[in-house]
Formats: C-alpha cells, structure tokens, sequence
C-alpha cells in the first residue's frame, strides 16, 4: 500500500550559491531519515517541519538569477509546467490529510466533552467515530494509490533536478502521514521494489500508535481511557500544525515559479 520515491541525487551545482548547496544538503538529510527511521508521530512531525524548511530553501533558491535563467528557458517549459502540477497535487494531499485529521478531532472533542461530564450518549459517538475512522481508512488507499503517479520530468538543465527530488521526497512524507493515520507501516523500500517487479505481494504490517490504540479500546467496548483519547487528540494537533506551515511555505514556493514564469 505504501511507495516510496526514491530519486537519484542529482546535484545542484554547488559551485554557483551557497544556497545551492544547502538545498542539496537539506534533500540528503531528508533522504537518509527516509530510509533510516522508523514512523511515529515525533518524526513524521520532525519530517514536517524539515520538508517545510525544505521549500523555504527552494523559495530562496527560485529567486537566485541562475535558477530563474533556467526556469524561464523554453526548452525546460515541459518540466516546469510539471514542477507547477506536482506542487498543486501536494497542496491537494496537505488538504486532503488536514481535512481527515479535523473530522477525527471533531469526534474526539465529543467523545472527551462526554467523558468529563459523565452524562450523554457516549455509546453513539464512538459509533459515529469509528464509523467515520472506517470511512477515511477506505478512502485512504485510493489516495496512496495517486501517489504513484509517474514523475517524467525530463529535465535538461541540471539546476532543475533538485525540484524534481523535493517533490519525490515530500510526496513520500505523505505515504508516511497516511499510512501512519491508517495504522500501517510504510513499507520498506525493498518491498516496494519487489512489489513494482512483480515478484510478489508485499503487504504492510499493522502499527500500534495513537490512533490505533483509541480505535481498538473504542471497538472492545472498554472503558475509553481519557489520557488516551487526550494523547491521539494532541498528536492530530501537531500534525494539523505542521500541515498548515507546510501548506504556507508550498503556497509561497509555487507563487515564486508563477511570478517568474509571468515575467
């Protein structure tokens, strides 16, 4: 179910800008946190605020003149109609997650308010909780799934080649978020190979995390621990957060590519 977008590094010359360089060591960090940790709320939330600095950085870059020379060469056009598309799809993914994490917490706000006051219909609000829980798990695949779309750009200048890895690695933050709020692990890299050759079925074991562990006290019909209920709550806080700060920076990277484009 999960993907992982690797891209081969293809170096923003360091030579040209500082700046240049610090991207290229920014998208190495990135990739070795990739492939190294494991997911849980504190790292995809860290992984959050290192994509957003991330495109603060490619916002700084944008504006270098070399950068904007390329940008604006017709023979890239192809490439950055491409950049254009795949930021608009990562804003789409920013909202679609931030959309399935405030109708959790709008549930857990009644369940809670219910707890504490010791009265109303505790029983129907869990219903209409995991009822919703099954709702976007189910919907969550088909979102994975448009992941996978094939990134083709084919990017003559090599200045143009570290936009084209921010989007694979941000992109792959969102199989994390996903799969995390789903309850399963992202899938190695080497699964995912296997998966893509064909070689054979590779599926994802469960995780035990905030999420998971609310739903599974709400279906046993036990008594809701209200730590629990509080906990999930604060991590789909912090993940909203880091969402918006994502979505800021995303919106101001893609306004840059527009401005130059424009001129």
């Amino acid at each position: 179910m999960a993907v992982s977008f690797h891209v081969r590094s293809n170096s923003f010359p360091s030579r040209l800008h500082p700046q240049a360089t610090h991207v290229d060591e920014q998208l190495a960090r990135l990739r070795s946190s990739e492939e190294a940790s494991t997911s849980s709320s504190s790292s995809i939330c860290q992984k959050l605020d290192n994509i957003q600095d991330l495109h603060e950085s490619l916002d700084k870059l944008i504006r270098l003149p070399v950068t904007q020379h390329a940008l604006a060469q017709e023979k890239n056009k192809k490439a950055v109609e491409q950049l254009l598309d795949g930021s608009l799809r990562i804003l789409d993914l920013c909202n679609i997650s931030k959309d399935a994490l405030s109708q959790m917490k709008e549930g857990l706000m009644e369940i809670q308010s219910i707890l504490r006051r010791k009265r109303g219909d505790l029983s129907g609000e869990v219903k209409k909780y995991l009822a919703s829980r099954r709702s976007l798990k189910k919907s969550f695949p088909k979102v994975l799934r448009s992941l996978k779309v094939k990134q083709d750009q084919k990017c003559r200048d090599i200045s143009l080649a570290v936009f084209v890895e921010a989007e694979a690695v941000t992109t792959a933050l969102f199989d994390s978020i996903l799969s995390y709020m789903s309850g399963l692990k992202t899938c190695s890299k080497w699964s995912v190979v296997s998966k893509l050759m064909n070689k054979k079925n590779v599926t994802c074991e469960a995780l035990e995390n905030e999420f998971t562990r609310v739903d599974s006290e709400f279906q046993s019909e036990k008594t809701s621990k209200m730590e629990d209920v509080q906990i999930l709550e604060s991590c789909i806080q912090d993940l909203e957060d880091g969402l918006e700060s994502l979505s800021k920076s995303l919106i101001k990277y893609r306004v840059s590519i527009l401005n130059i484009l424009g001129h």
